[in-house]
């Protein structure tokens, strides 16, 4: 990494990687301060959408030489996308973080369309925004995670075998609580910030029936947004009613699952959620 990306995010690798599925993913690794793996070995932290959350969370590596809350020792593994792909994470985060068959909300094509009005977005770019909403791949993902991604850092970085973590937002949210769901054994905890779930059709409420009495071992800790709540957004509204659903269910079932409203927005949540989850799940 050049030396003014260095300044911005000390102790961050950068390196590019191919799926087997033959996607392009970018990765940024970051190392705690001072960090030896001869001297001690680290689980690390999984955190999606890194085109945009690198720069908002890799940052808050040095939470671990808080005085007065220290967090637990983690590598923070940042996964986007490269090269071409990178200008267009958005869109592409659907294929990759949504689950297979996941409905899209009514809620969701009318915030698109909204997008189109005001300029948010060209015709040719919601087109093609909802498109990637109609072959998504969340299991796919999860496999290169686990299967290919996991086995570089673990060789390259000298991480614990336990311990680990993902953290994903909004679609990314959305995949957190699926992979918690599937009852993924590489992840000790997961963070799901406002996620997806923005119908009530959601796949979620399937993996919620299939479960049966299997409980995940991972703890999960789940935000929301105040202003989600509040505000008169419907894809917003809809999404934390859902949310809200999900962990009714799960509490009344005696699960590992702790929660937080914040008062945020849905854009400006990103960074308090993983805080959130950093204190909850690895002081």
């Amino acid at each position: 990494m050049s030396a003014i990306w260095q300044g911005c995010l000390a102790g961050t690798d950068y390196f590019e990687i191919r799926s087997s599925g033959g996607h392009d993913y970018g990765v940024w690794v970051t190392t705690p301060p001072g960090h030896d793996p001869a001297v001690a070995q680290v689980p690390a932290v999984y955190v999606l959408d890194g085109n945009w959350a690198v720069g908002l969370t890799a940052p808050l590596i040095v939470t671990q030489l808080d005085p007065m809350q220290r967090i637990q020792p983690y590598l923070q593994v940042s996964v986007g996308y490269a090269g071409e792909d990178a200008q267009h994470w958005d869109r592409l985060r659907n294929r990759d973080l949504v689950p297979p068959g996941e409905p899209i909300a009514k809620e969701l094509i009318d915030a698109v369309e909204m997008g189109v009005r005001t300029g948010a977005r060209t015709r040719e770019e919601s087109d093609a925004y909802l498109a990637e909403l109609r072959d998504t791949h969340a299991d796919a993902f999860l496999s290169f995670l686990t299967a290919e991604l996991h086995p570089r850092i673990e060789r390259d970085y000298g991480t614990a075998t336990s311990g680990h973590g993902l953290f994903g937002y909004s679609y990314g949210g959305l995949f957190s609580l699926y992979t918690w769901l599937t009852g993924n054994t590489l992840f000790g905890s997961i963070g799901a910030g406002s996620p997806g779930v923005a119908s009530e059709d959601s796949r979620i409420f399937a993996q919620l029936q299939e479960m049966g009495d299997r409980r995940p071992a991972a703890k999960l800790h789940v935000t929301l947004n105040e202003r989600e709540l509040l505000g008169d957004l419907p894809i917003y509204q809809s999404l934390t009613k859902n949310t809200a659903t999900v962990l009714h269910r799960l509490t009344s079932r005696g699960e590992d699952v702790t929660s937080a409203v914040l008062r945020e927005t849905h854009v400006t949540g990103l960074q308090a959620s993983f805080l959130s989850y950093l204190r909850t799940c690895r002081a």
